[in-house]
């Protein structure tokens, strides 16, 4: 992709679009609330795909059109062929949140109007979250009689604990942006209106900043709850030594000792 422009026509799922170094994923399915199908699903994992692929890219924002960040998977959808769909559902959207874990690019998730289900739990997979005041969440698996997928089940005692995470499982209650705020589920809640600004105020200052050192600070917290004590020392270890041999950490020395800001360029 080059600068300021989009893989997706308007029809299209999930729009990618691209200004300067900022990469935005968009769920296309407003009148469904952006509900997760497998088409939708299809299309997500080839923008993630597209996004990783384009070296350029040094932020990534997942949002939603429309009055909702998204519902969920598409029960319609899924009532009409339940294991078929499910099952390809799944594998895109797992394909694509994978991609983005190991991204270099920090990955923020612009929340708004319902989270719920697969929508829930993509948000939660995302390295960051900035909410609206006017966000509802609801993890809502257990109503429809599923568990959790898109890494959920992965993602969600990470962040608030085992017991609270028992408590969104299995009592699927609503709640609002200041109480995920509470939980840790996201790191900012602004007002509706401001969303969108705050989002790109955001992901500006992530694109600004030295992208490789961003990827291994991602890879080594998200390894560090299966590493042991030594084993993470010697991943901490490595992935200072490939940092320090960057571009980025020699423009950051440079700066420091000639006392002005440094200008990172993610190389």
């Amino acid at each position: 992709m080059n600068p300021e422009t989009s893989s997706a026509d308007a029809d299209s799922p999930v729009l990618l679009r691209r200004e300067g170094a900022i990469a935005t994923l968009s769920f296309n399915r407003p009148a469904a609330l952006n509900a997760l199908d497998r088409y939708t699903a299809q299309a997500f994992s080839n923008a993630c795909a597209a996004v990783v692929r384009d070296s350029n890219v040094r932020a990534i924002v997942v949002r939603g059109e429309g009055r909702a960040f998204g519902a969920g998977g598409d029960l319609a959808s899924l009532r009409q062929s339940p294991t078929e769909n499910a099952h390809a559902l799944i594998e895109d959207m797992h394909a694509g949140i994978r991609l983005l874990a190991v991204a270099d690019a920090p990955v923020i998730a612009s929340l708004h109007g319902m989270v719920a289900g697969g929508s829930f739990s993509l948000a939660m997979a995302c390295d960051l979250a900035i909410a609206a005041d006017d966000a509802r969440f609801n993890l809502a698996y257990a109503k429809v009689a599923a568990n959790c997928d898109v890494s959920g089940s992965w993602s969600l005692p990470r962040l608030v604990g085992l017991r609270r995470a028992m408590q969104i499982a299995l009592l699927s209650e609503t709640f609002g942006a200041h109480e995920a705020l509470e939980l840790g589920l996201v790191n900012r809640v602004v007002p509706a209106s401001e969303l969108i600004e705050e989002t790109q105020a955001l992901a500006r200052q992530l694109a600004e900043g030295p992208t490789l050192a961003y990827g291994r600070m991602k890879r080594l917290l998200r390894q560090s709850f299966e590493n042991g004590f030594v084993q993470q020392l010697d991943a901490e270890r490595d992935a200072f030594v490939e940092s320090a041999g960057t571009r980025d950490f020699s423009e950051a020395m440079a700066a420091f000792f000639e006392k002005r800001r440094p200008t990172f360029f993610g190389r």
